[in-house]
């Protein structure tokens, strides 16, 4: 066994802000398999274990927006640009070339390659990052979503139904008019300087696929081309399907048996799916990029239990792992001769957020509009967040440099983190538990204890329980009775379409981008990460501020206001970053490359090399 300390987030401090996707963290899900080697295939083959099951295929959507999902889309779907391990922006020129041409208005032009195919032989083009903008820009949406008991939207079936696209990008409603298309180039105009135009946007689903399903066109040309004009000529009666089609049909928690739904535009397809056990990618026979599949099959197995994850990897059921990381996690890997373990400080941070337009304890429509009052009890309710304690007993045992994260917006150690950490006025206003002040608070906002809190986690998550179990103590000497929010269908799915059911949400965001404005997306009014009704019109003016600023000093000043109105409001609280492990068997699997963002241990799989003893499994 050789096993090496890494600190894989140093590149990532290196930069001021990460984008973010929700995300258990390597450490919460259900648990997987079934004991006989279900989805282990026979031929060239890598298995690896994740927490947390896939449940959407469309990760641009609110929806979808998880690690757990883009982790898989990533190996499927090809991009314009990704990340190296350096984490600097690079192009997959073999599926197409994005170039800024133009910086009076900022004009970017992205141009797909002759080899940028889907699965099922349909060229890649224009038409596919049209309909991404067409979702993402909010130009088209008409109505607000009605959702049932399951977050389902409910008024998009009427022959009539407005158009609701399950998404809202601050940076692409910067794409005021509508895109223009020539050959297989198409050209998009900002409304104005956007800092962060490289990430803004990027190729997704197919929309051959989505206009064949909602506008019941079979030829893929003929479907294309009446999506292009649905959009451009803005029809509402076509665009409330397409907007159906693109929100809800590539959200599965299981093999669909519409194999239109598994077209990908990458080196692997989904071949077979399991629910909550397994998910097996199989290499894209018609792939022609400069990233081919390395293993035949890639399987995904599901495992929320961290110790089973080490299990598993002992026993050759899976090859690589990172799993939640605790000392007992750590020490049962450095017993197993033959791995290659590291350890690092990921890129996912802890937090708390607070539902404020849910008729909860939280939301002012609940004491009949008053505003201050809910923000007492909002205050109330994080003056009990024993943070350094659940550092103390959860972290510090793996990190012992580990601390509190006092920033929302800035990576510990990054070089905007202790101005906009300072700034914010986190670490102040909640650095120790007081109870005595959050008793004086509900006293003053005149609400009758016990105030009841439906905490949503991860219930497979050991660490999450345990630091539901140390908030629920120290609540209940205020006056809250904080209890385990019981998940409709799983928790990720739940965190942003079951919001009326849970009034304060425990969970990790997962960067998945180095952007200075990727933040606008979870504070701006309604934008895409913003589950909880929360709204500041001074934030969303800052954030149109941050959007169009390219002096670093003035992005730091911009970003520590932000966290102010963000304390002031008591809009939630960060906790600590997440320590990480990663071990594999160099046997089966090598050049793993654990990038400091999501993808994660997924990173590069193009370059992962297979040993000897990858050829060997289980027949299914």
């Amino acid at each position: 066994m050789r096993i090496t300390r890494k600190a894989v987030l140093a590149s990532v401090a290196s930069v001021s802000v990460l984008a973010l996707a929700a995300c258990s963290g390597s450490d919460g899900g259900s648990e997987g398999g079934d004991g006989d080697n279900a989805g282990i295939n026979s031929s060239t083959a890598v298995n690896i274990a994740w927490n947390q099951p896939f449940y959407s295929f469309n990760g641009e959507s609110i929806t979808g927006n998880a690690t757990a999902n883009n982790i898989i889309t990533y190996m499927a779907n090809s991009r314009f640009v990704d990340y190296d391990i350096d984490l600097e922006l690079v192009q997959d020129e073999s599926f197409g070339t994005m170039e800024k041409v133009s910086d009076d208005p900022l004009t970017v032009e992205y141009t797909y390659a002759d080899t940028a195919k889907w699965s099922d032989g349909v060229d890649a083009g224009p038409a596919d990052l049209l309909l991404e903008w067409a979702a993402q820009s909010g130009k088209f949406n008409n109505v607000e979503p009605e959702l049932d008991e399951e977050g389902n939207v409910t008024n998009q079936e009427a022959v009539d139904a407005g158009v609701y696209f399950d998404a809202a990008s601050p940076s692409v409603a910067l794409i005021e008019e509508t895109p223009t298309i020539e050959g297989d180039t198409i050209t998009m105009v900002y409304s104005k300087p956007f800092a962060d135009w490289e990430t803004s946007i990027d190729n997704n689903l197919p929309a051959h696929i989505v206009a064949q399903r909602a506008l019941g066109i079979e030829d893929p040309a003929e479907a294309t081309e009446a999506l292009v004009s649905a959009i451009t000529e803005n029809k509402p009666a076509e665009l409330s399907k397409i907007a159906k089609v693109w929100s809800e049909d590539w959200n599965f928690a299981s093999l669909p048996e519409d194999e239109d739904l598994l077209v990908t535009s990458g080196p692997y397809v989904i071949s077979d799916f399991v629910e909550e056990q397994y998910l097996t990618l199989s290499a894209n026979e018609n792939y022609e990029g400069d990233r081919p599949a390395v293993f035949d099959q890639v399987t995904v197995r599901y495992n929320g239990d961290p110790m089973g994850q080490v299990q598993a990897l002992q026993n050759g059921e899976v090859d690589l792992i990172s799993p939640q990381s605790t000392a007992d996690v750590l020490t049962a890997l450095e017993a197993i001769d033959g791995l290659e373990v590291e350890t690092n400080v990921e890129g996912t941070y802890e937090h708390v957020d607070m539902q404020q337009g849910n008729g909860g304890p939280f939301d002012p429509a609940t004491y009949g509009g008053d505003a201050e009052k809910a923000r007492k009890v909002r205050q109330a309710f994080l003056k009990t967040i024993p943070r350094e304690q659940i550092v103390e007993n959860l972290i510090t045992p793996l990190n012992p440099d580990a601390e509190v994260r006092n920033s929302f917006t800035q990576v510990p150690g990054s070089p905007m983190y202790d101005a906009v950490a300072e700034a914010s006025g986190q670490g102040t206003e909640y650095a120790d538990v007081d109870i005595a002040g959050a008793q004086a608070l509900l006293a003053e906002a005149g609400v009758t204890t016990p105030v009841q809190v439906r905490l949503l986690f991860d219930p497979n998550n050991t660490r999450r329980s345990n630091t539901f179990e140390l908030m629920r103590t120290s609540a209940a000497e205020a006056g809250f009775d904080v209890v385990a929010y019981t998940v409709q269908t799983d928790w990720g799915t739940d965190l942003s379409n079951a919001t009326s059911f849970y009034d304060a949400a425990l969970f990790g965001w997962q960067s998945t981008s180095t952007a200075v404005t990727e933040p606008d997306a979870n504070f701006r009014t309604g934008a895409t990460n913003n589950y909880y009704g929360y709204s500041n019109p001074e934030v969303d003016a800052l954030f149109d501020e941050l959007q169009v600023e390219t002096d670093a000093a003035e992005q730091e000043r911009i970003l520590g206001e932000v966290e102010k109105h963000l304390v002031d409001d008591a809009f939630g609280v960060t906790i600590y970053q997440h320590p990480g492990i990663t071990a594999y068997n160099p046997e089966k699997i090598g050049n793993v490359q654990k990038l400091g963002i999501a993808p994660t241990i997924f990173y590069g799989f193009w370059e992962w090399t297979a040993g000897d003893a990858a050829t060997e499994g289980a027949t299914e």
